[in-house]
């Protein structure tokens, strides 16, 4: 039998489609247009889980993972997009506020104080803390709402490294196939874990509990880390082997499945969502995108005809831009409301998903990829002071700026 290895170290072009069709789910559900597109989340935590693991496996292969240097990489990947949608966001509000605009005082108050929470990546917690409900959020005066799904892969990507850590110690004296098959029992084990965990928990009444909790969802990135493993990668290569030219034919069958509920669930209803729906949901994610890697290591490609969809430009395009997209759509969405658009129906959607593809490609094009990729001082004490002195300035953002003055009461006739 063939050495155990991770799937190919090479860019998986297709993966970038599925970044496509997962935000652009998020959008539509977001301007109210398609009733389950939040389950683009969950092929956004597959995803996560699936590419952070290759990564830290092959770094596995090389006797070690670094823990400051994987984190250092997820901090100049994620960090600076990030930083820049929060001070451009929070002042614009407070400026809205401060110049007479019809903004609501709880807007600026509640962004100042959310603000802190997703700094330190505990933004689903502090919301959860504020019995703020997830499903009635589009109500509520919240800018950064939508980035608890943020917090929870910060969280992930700050415990998942130790726990391989761990796994590599227990097999170092052993075979590479021995420690593949233990990180695939750890997900397995955990990812289980985390299933029971959301069904315990789960009130019907109100499901933003196990919606945006950690360790509800952290089954969505497990599985997204066990499609990583080599043993799985070798199931799903002989299962490409056996199918041949089928292959395209019923990966294909296997996207319709996954999106169709896309179009057919409610999150404020379906209770089959959070006793196993979910789960299902990212296991079908999962296999998919285990077969997507499996091919692109025998051919370079995914199979026809939905590696053509999947790596058509345009949806390549949405896929690299996904990141700051998704950061910055729900604050465009809750800035521009139609009633201060002074437009509504199809035309205010067109008009604030333009704005936001907008915002993230200047953002990815000006922040992210510059300092991800060409800054190579990023790399080194400069990056690192430069990370510093940005999260002081947030932290004086959320302290320094004054909250807009409560509502006087005239008491003088009681």
């Amino acid at each position: 039998m063939p050495p155990s290895r991770p799937p190919r170290t090479g860019h998986i072009v297709s993966l970038d489609g599925l970044r496509g069709i997962a935000v652009a789910g998020v959008l539509l559900f977001h301007t109210g247009h398609l009733r389950g597109g939040f389950l683009g989340v969950d092929l956004f935590f597959v995803l996560s889980g699936f590419l952070i693991t290759s990564l830290l496996l092959r770094e596995m292969r090389g006797g070690s993972i670094s823990l400051t240097g994987f984190w250092a990489r997820r901090l100049r990947r994620l960090f600076p997009a990030l930083a820049a949608m929060l001070g451009a966001v929070t002042l614009t509000v407070w400026g809205l506020e401060r110049a007479g605009a019809a903004i609501e005082t709880d807007l600026v108050r509640t962004t100042l104080a959310d603000g802190f929470w997703v700094q330190v990546n505990l933004a689903n917690w502090h919301l959860l803390a504020q019995d703020a409900g997830y499903w009635e959020a589009f109500g509520q005066a919240r800018v950064f709402s939508h980035l608890w799904s943020v917090a929870v892969e910060e969280q992930f990507y700050l415990v998942w490294p130790i726990l391989l850590i761990v796994a590599l110690t227990l097999v170092r004296r052993r075979s590479e196939g021995t420690m593949q098959w233990a990180v695939l029992s750890v997900c397995g084990v955990l990812a289980a874990a985390s299933l029971a965990l959301m069904v315990l928990l789960y009130d019907p009444a109100d499901s933003t509990r196990v919606y945006t909790g950690t360790d509800t969802r952290a089954f969505s990135l497990l599985l997204g880390a066990a499609a990583a493993t080599a043993p799985l990668q070798r199931c799903f290569a002989a299962l490409l082997s056996v199918l041949g030219r089928a292959a395209g034919a019923v990966l294909t069958v296997l996207v319709a499945a996954l999106l169709t509920p896309w179009f057919l669930v409610d999150g404020t209803s379906s209770t089959t969502l959070f006793t196993g729906g979910l789960f299902l949901h990212a296991l079908a994610a999962a296999a998919l995108i285990g077969m997507c890697a499996a091919a692109h290591a025998r051919t370079g490609r995914t199979p026809r005809p939905l590696g053509t969809v999947l790596e058509a430009p345009p949806l390549r395009w949405l896929g690299q831009i996904s990141y700051s997209l998704y950061l910055w759509h729900w604050p465009v969405i809750v800035l521009l409301p139609p009633e201060r658009a002074s437009i509504d129906g199809t035309l205010h959607t067109v008009v604030v998903l333009g704005l936001s593809v907008a915002l993230a490609a200047a953002s990815t094009h000006l922040v992210e990829n510059p300092l991800r990729f060409r800054a190579g001082w990023t790399r080194g004490r400069a990056g690192a002071l430069l990370f510093v002195l940005v999260s002081l300035a947030l932290l004086g953002l959320w302290s320094l700026l004054p909250e807009p003055a409560g509502p006087q009461i005239d008491i003088g006739n009681l």
